[in-house]
C-alpha cells in the first residue's frame, strides 16, 4: 500500500513509492571483488523539505543467509523537479562522493540514474562512474547497479529485491483505518 504522508513536500509526491524502510537480498559480482550474496536495508525518509533522505547498509551473507561482514554503506539526498528529472547526491563509506542525474519514467514507478560527477579520497578504490535502475514492482523495490573503473568497462555489479518493512505502528494505523462494518465471519468480505 502506498500512502502519501500529509506533511510530504508536494514536489516529492512522484517519489512516494520509495518512502519507507526496505530489506532484502541480492547479488554482488565485480572483477577484483568477492562474488557474494548480500543482505540490504534501505530507508527513504522525509522531514517536510523538498528531498528524500536515503540510507543503505549492506552486508555479505554466507551460504545459510547469515551476516558475515559489512559490504557497503551509502547516504544521500534525492530530489525531483517538475519535469520528472531526479538528482541524487550520495556519499559512500569507501570515500566516494557522487552526483547522479536521471529521470522518473512516465506512467510507471521506475528511475534511471547515471553519475554526472565523482569525487574520491586518496584511499578510495578505483571508480569512474555508474548507472542505476530502481523500480517498484509488485510492491517490491528492485534495483540494479552498474559501475566502471579505469580498468573495467561499465557493467552490472549489484542487484537486489527489497520488501517493505512493516512496523507495529503501520499495522495499528491500518487497523484504525479499516471500516467499522467488516463481516464478522471474514468469508463474506471476499464474496
Amino acid at each position: 500500500m502506498i500512502e502519501i504522508p500529509s506533511d510530504l513536500h508536494k514536489n516529492l509526491v512522484p517519489l512516494v513509492f520509495l518512502l519507507g524502510n526496505w530489506a532484502g537480498a541480492g547479488v554482488h559480482d565485480f572483477p577484483g571483488d568477492e562474488k557474494c550474496n548480500f543482505g540490504q536495508e534501505v530507508s527513504f525518509t522525509h522531514d517536510g523539505r523538498d528531498f528524500l533522505e536515503y540510507h543503505s547498509y549492506s552486508w555479505v551473507l554466507d551460504e545459510d543467509g547469515n551476516k558475515v561482514r559489512p559490504l557497503e554503506s551509502e547516504h544521500g539526498f534525492w530530489r525531483i523537479d517538475d519535469e520528472r528529472r531526479v538528482e541524487v547526491t550520495m556519499t559512500r563509506d569507501d570515500g566516494v562522493v557522487e552526483i547522479w542525474y536521471g529521470v522518473l519514467a512516465d506512467k510507471k514507478p521506475q528511475i534511471d540514474l547515471a553519475t554526472d560527477a565523482v569525487a574520491r579520497t586518496a584511499g578510495s578504490p578505483p571508480y569512474s562512474g555508474g548507472k542505476r535502475l530502481y523500480g517498484y514492482v509488485k510492491s517490491d523495490l528492485m534495483w540494479v547497479g552498474e559501475k566502471q573503473t579505469p580498468d573495467v568497462a561499465l557493467r552490472p555489479y549489484m542487484s537486489a529485491q527489497l520488501k517493505k518493512v512493516v512496523t507495529p505502528e503501520d499495522v495499528e494505523r491500518w487497523a484504525k483505518a479499516l471500516p467499522g462494518d467488516l463481516p464478522d465471519d471474514g468469508i463474506a468480505f471476499f464474496k
